[in-house]
């Protein structure tokens, strides 16, 4: 590829996303509906050796207003005081009941084997599945029932508030808002059932029962670890509309606390997303290109300049200041369109603005773990989480059990 070439494919990787980060703002809000009568929901959670969590979770469900609650828990073969914590808190409120999982079947992911069961152990028409380290504001129900009867849709997922608190956490975490914002066509998603632009939450999936039943629900994702991206395709697929909403302000969440545990959380589905084998290539380019290039060459500026202006460089076509001054302008508008989404998510989101400012470091580090996990599912090495070990390339559980 020649310097001119270089230059534009740069320019054109960072722009285009900038502007798609910049309409998708506008259109990725908060619910802002509000019930008229409470409704009947099921608040369903699947639990495995979340002793450092349940209580809180619990409490902060219990705790939403004006909507008709039933709240059941998977107890999904802990170890730790799991089962004991929720059964005194449904010793305290009848609303809450206790469900233990079978053993896990063959071919089953053990998080949608456990929200399979928890479907079938309620009798709400609409239910909530939401992950045990989430927590949930007392209107965030309310507020996001209200929005699912307002858009007619059959799922709504969104984004919880990211705590994070380690290096690798605020680094990584922040950069879910790019990638969902910066390619996902929001608008199409909402015209459309086209399961190719299905997106989602799998920390929080507010579903209508009939609808969930039709499309198979986790069953039809069983061997999975990627819930939020492959339910909604399988509502769509079967023909229901899904949505997305920003609940920035109506729940929060600590999805990994610490190195180890952000770097095989985000490997653990990545080839079900970017290290997907037909477009890690593009992608990583495309990321590459846009995101970290225009740093690199800031960071090797005076150099740069220097080369191109040497009257015995011809690399770049420039001949004249004229010239000289439209690559500059282009990589400066690169530069700039590489960092305003970030900056943007930093302040909408409430994400540290150490991660926007090390936003390409954050892109290289993303970057390493899609590749770890594709030579990983290359290699057929298992990929463990919450003590289970599961074969990436089919998602089917190696050892069902701790």
């Amino acid at each position: 590829m020649t310097l001119p070439l270089l230059f534009v494919a740069m320019f054109v990787c960072a722009v285009v996303p900038a502007i798609l980060f910049l309409v998708n703002l506008r259109r990725y809000r908060p619910p802002i509906s509000a019930l008229a009568d409470p409704q009947r929901v099921a608040v369903l959670i699947p639990a495995r050796n979340e002793e450092a969590n349940i209580a809180a979770a619990l409490s902060a469900v219990l705790a939403s207003t004006h909507v008709d609650l039933e709240v059941v828990v998977l107890d999904d073969a802990s170890t730790d005081r799991t089962p004991r914590i929720i059964l005194d808190i449904a010793a305290r409120d009848p609303r809450v009941h206790l469900l233990s999982s079978s053993h896990l079947p063959a071919g089953w992911n053990g998080k949608q084997h456990a929200c399979w069961q928890l479907s079938h152990a309620c009798s709400a028409p609409l239910m909530l599945f939401v992950d045990a380290d989430v927590r949930l504001h007392p209107d965030a129900i309310a507020h996001s029932v209200a929005e699912l009867n307002r858009t007619g849709v059959a799922l709504l997922s969104g984004f919880p508030r990211q705590i994070t608190i380690t290096f690798f956490e605020w680094l990584l975490l922040p950069l879910i808002h790019f990638v969902l914002l910066g390619f996902l066509p929001i608008g199409r998603m909402r015209r459309s059932t086209d399961p190719s632009v299905a997106a989602g939450c799998g920390q929080f999936l507010l579903v209508r029962r009939e609808a969930y039943l039709a499309s198979g629900g986790h069953a039809a994702i069983r061997s999975t670890m990627h819930d939020g991206l492959r339910l909604p395709r399988a509502f769509r697929r079967a023909g229901f509309r899904t949505d997305l909403v920003d609940l920035t302000h109506l729940a929060e969440v600590r999805m990994y606390d610490s190195a180890a545990n952000v770097w095989q959380g985000l490997a653990k589905n990545a080839t079900e997303g970017i290290a997907a084998p037909a477009t890690i290539i593009p992608i990583t380019l495309l990321l590459l290109l846009g995101q970290v290039l225009p740093t690199a060459l800031l960071l090797f500026g005076p150099a740069l300049v220097y080369f191109i202006w040497h009257p015995h460089t011809f690399l770049l076509g420039v001949t004249n200041a004229s010239a000289l001054t439209f690559w500059l302008s282009a990589f400066l508008l690169a530069l700039l369109a590489s960092f305003l989404p970030r900056l943007l998510a930093s302040r909408r989101f409430c994400q540290p603005l150490k991660s926007a400012l090390l936003h390409p470091l954050g892109v290289l580090l993303l970057l390493a773990i899609q590749w770890y996990a594709l030579i990983r599912q290359l290699l057929r090495r298992p990929v463990g989480w919450r003590q289970r070990d599961y074969t990436s390339s089919t998602g089917t559980a190696l050892n069902s059990e701790p």
